[in-house]
């Protein structure tokens, strides 16, 4: 009988809370998964996914970038700057009142006036604090089940609370194509019963 300790990746991408978001999709993306486990002085404090990612962007409002319609006659021809006088560039400062933001710091921005938000927030911000955890001797259908009830796609693996793996929806799938479970069936599981069990 296949467990989680037998499925599950020992070697974890942890997020420390106050990295920036950019900063943590970054790393997911360049370790290849999409979440992981949210630690904080070694002590577990939740659990951050793509999804969380996409939920707090689209519910976190963009800096306004509203600007003032103008009229065509309202432009002047261009004049020849004189020293001392009020330096073009304030146009820019004026459009972009509303952000308050540096004018330097906009034109640094390569994508536009609005800030980027990813950038702007913190893992902890958009992390999901509660855990969905199992233990590693629990078997795989159990986990699996655990799965679907929850609604989520990886599992924090604890023992004696301490974080020892990530078991994901991708390995249970990668032991079904290697036919790894093709032996194990529901009918023989001895694995724990009750949902006390199965996090503990």
């Amino acid at each position: 009988m296949l467990t989680v300790r037998d499925l599950m990746t020992r070697e974890v991408v942890t997020l420390d809370p106050d990295l920036s978001l950019r900063e943590a999709v970054e790393l997911l993306s360049a370790q290849r998964v999409s979440g992981a486990p949210v630690t904080a002085g070694g002590r577990l404090v939740g659990v951050l996914s793509a999804s969380d990612v996409l939920e707090f962007e689209e519910a976190t409002p963009g800096v306004p970038t509203e600007r003032p319609e103008m009229e065509l006659e309202e432009w002047n021809e261009p004049t020849e700057w004189v020293e001392g006088e009020e330096a073009p560039a304030a146009f820019f400062s004026e459009q972009w009142a509303d952000a308050g933001a540096d004018v330097l710091e906009r034109f640094a921005q390569i994508r536009g006036p609005e800030w980027d938000t990813l950038a702007e927030h913190t893992v902890g911000e958009a992390m999901t604090p509660s855990l969905c955890s199992v233990a590693p001797f629990v078997d795989i259908y159990t986990a699996a089940e655990y799965m679907v009830r929850a609604g989520v796609h990886r599992l924090i693996v604890t023992e004696e609370g301490r974080l020892v793996g990530v078991l994901s929806s991708m390995d249970i799938v990668r032991a079904v194509a290697q036919q790894r479970l093709v032996a194990a069936s529901p009918e023989v599981r001895s694995g724990p019963r009750t949902w006390a069990e199965v996090r503990r």
